[in-house]
């Protein structure tokens, strides 16, 4: 026979059930009432080996003292064997602590089985606070790391747009050079004419007074000459 896994919480011998399916569920033991309350709280375990259908009750002898100190004993082993991690979010640590906490609601209920059924609520209600917690964790997760992605693209976004503003800024920079050197040929030939007309002018304007004097001396020696 091969039993579940090995748990936390005492459970008795196991009881061959019956041979096939469709024998029924013979052989089952008479239980007590204390006995049906420690099986609603903690179901039987069973499984089929070689055709045979086994079934293994939780146990409903009342603990001692020495059983309290090698559950403890057993759980930190459990812990170091399984390898579970001391902080943060532990399936392995969570599965040995929520077995401790059933073996402490079977020992328990055996004395005063009200207390049980009320460890059993408290037991739940930090159940489903967990899952909620879980659930919370694990959203806060995906909503990271959408927000991680959405940042990662909006980056690569940005970066797009500061090597296409790059590329831009340095067209502009060569047309401003083009136009710089457009500007400084302009301004040289401007000059250049400039100089050139001036010096035009001033030739035109020596030529004129030198015809002006020309002409001057030749008025004067008109009227200076005899008269006849």
């Amino acid at each position: 026979m091969i039993p579940p896994h090995n748990s936390l919480v005492k459970y008795d011998n196991a009881i061959l059930v019956s041979t096939t399916k469709a024998d029924g569920k013979q052989g089952a033991k008479q239980t007590t009432q204390t006995e049906d309350i420690l099986n609603s709280i903690l179901p039987p375990r069973e499984w089929t080996e070689d055709g045979q259908l086994w079934v293994q009750y939780v146990s409903s002898t009342p603990a001692t003292r020495l059983d309290v100190i090698n559950l403890q004993e057993s759980l930190d082993h459990k812990l170091q064997q399984r390898q579970a991690r001391e902080t943060g979010i532990c399936p392995v640590r969570e599965e040995l602590y929520a077995q401790c906490f059933d073996e402490l609601i079977r020992q328990v209920t055996i004395n005063c089985a009200e207390r049980g059924l009320l460890l059993l609520r408290v037991r739940d209600e930090i159940r489903m606070t967990t899952a909620a917690y879980q659930t919370l964790y694990e959203s806060s997760i995906a909503f990271g790391m959408r927000k991680a992605l959405m940042s990662e693209q909006k980056k690569e976004s940005m970066e797009k747009q500061i090597r296409e503003l790059d590329a831009d800024n340095e067209d502009l920079e060569r047309q401003v050079g083009e136009l710089s050197n457009r500007i400084e040929v302009i301004q040289k030939k401007e000059a250049e004419r400039r100089e050139s007309d001036e010096k035009s002018h001033t030739e035109e304007v020596d030529k004129l007074k030198a015809l002006n004097e020309q002409l001057k001396a030749s008025l004067e020696g008109l009227l200076s000459a005899p008269k006849k």
